[in-house]
């Protein structure tokens, strides 16, 4: 879905344009139906369509498939990983191995690790924990005691999440269910030649900088980022230096200045916090792959929790992740979209280029 604004998909529906088929599928709340871009049912109001990456995706929301533009497609496979994956959801508590899980739907235990993960990206093991981390998470952040939320989201014993919250959390648990409080964050806005982006910085410096569609969507991306801090629109009288950092990163973006040097509040885990330190040493102009920057890091094994951190980083550009490819030289991924990421590199080029 990074690779896909949710603009573009909405335009793709609109004109249903089948070369947008396989993409992605959008669901119509109204109706519990899921279709094709292409679909030529009765187009349904922007308010009630939800988009997914994978018919996967739309099946666990609960959608049907379309009896119209999906009719000729067997769903027999993804209705059974589908099944597995809403069985994870109900057994959070209990320990299931795989051989467990591939009776659930009657068939062996390579097919379903296999074919699990091409559909949701992760083992079905990984999906257990994400659920139970994201139900830790949300747990805390409502306020509920540790021990609680521990026991409430499936763990077993409260030493067991420690080790694994701090990977996913950056932080204890203690820590994260601050979610910023006693923060004052101030942010601001600048129309760049890549769109509209968004800014905001502590005392310690820039932790967060995203583009976006528009100024509310942002805001509501902080402020699920920072739940519990004081998030403030800048004022230059107040925050002089914010509003600079923030006409330093457009020059750079619009017109090639030299990309600032501004200090940074980076929050992750220690490993993200060791790729995205890794990414500040990548000289303009230059570009690795996820493997060489996880050979660099001394991970070789890591490239693809290190091409995971470079889609957690929230300080875009700033942060250069937009410099890490793939190992054949495609672009990959970038949360931001590809063709911001094209246009990134070409810039930092067209500059080396014209210094040497």
């Amino acid at each position: 879905m990074s690779k896909l604004t949710e603009s573009k998909m909405a335009q793709a529906v609109k004109d249903r344009d089948t070369s947008y088929d396989g993409k992605f599928v959008y669901g119509v709340v109204t109706t519990g139906i899921f279709c094709q871009p292409s679909c030529p049912s009765r187009q349904a109001k922007a308010e009630n369509i939800r988009y997914f990456s994978s018919k996967e995706l739309a099946l666990l929301a609960g959608f049907r498939a379309c009896k119209r533009c999906l009719a000729n497609e067997d769903m027999t496979e993804l209705n059974q990983l589908v099944e597995v994956a809403r069985y994870i959801q109900n057994h959070l508590e209990e320990s299931l191995s795989l051989e467990q899980l591939a009776l659930v739907v009657g068939l062996s235990a390579s097919w379903l690790q296999r074919r699990f993960k091409l559909a949701f990206g992760v083992t079905p093991k990984a999906y257990q924990d994400a659920l139970r981390m994201g139900q830790f998470k949300q747990s805390l952040q409502a306020g509920e005691p540790i021990t609680d939320a521990i026991f409430a989201s499936g763990y077993s014993s409260i030493s067991r999440v420690y080790g694994q919250a701090s990977r996913h959390l950056g932080m204890s648990p203690k820590a994260y269910r601050a979610g910023g409080k006693g923060e004052h964050i101030s942010y601001g806005f600048a129309s760049t030649s890549l769109g509209l982006i968004a800014m905001a910085a502590t005392q310690k410096g820039v932790c967060f900088a995203q583009f976006g569609e528009d100024e509310k969507s942002l805001i509501e991306q902080m402020q699920a980022e920072f739940p519990k801090a004081e998030l403030t629109p800048s004022d230059a009288q107040d925050s002089i230096e914010l509003s600079n950092w923030i006409e330093a990163l457009n020059q750079h973006i619009s017109q090639g200045a030299p990309r600032p040097d501004l200090p940074l509040d980076m929050r992750g885990t220690a490993f993200q916090m060791r790729v995205w330190q890794f990414l500040l040493s990548i000289k303009e102009g230059d570009v690795l792959s996820y493997s060489e920057v996880a050979q660099g890091i001394d991970k070789p094994r890591a490239f693809r929790a290190v091409a995971t951190a470079c889609g957690k980083n929230s300080i875009g550009v700033l942060i250069p992740c937009h410099r890490v490819l793939r190992g054949d030289g495609s672009l990959g991924g970038y949360r931001w979209g590809l063709e911001r990421k094209r246009t990134l590199l070409d810039a930092e080029r067209r500059a080396v280029s014209v210094s040497e």
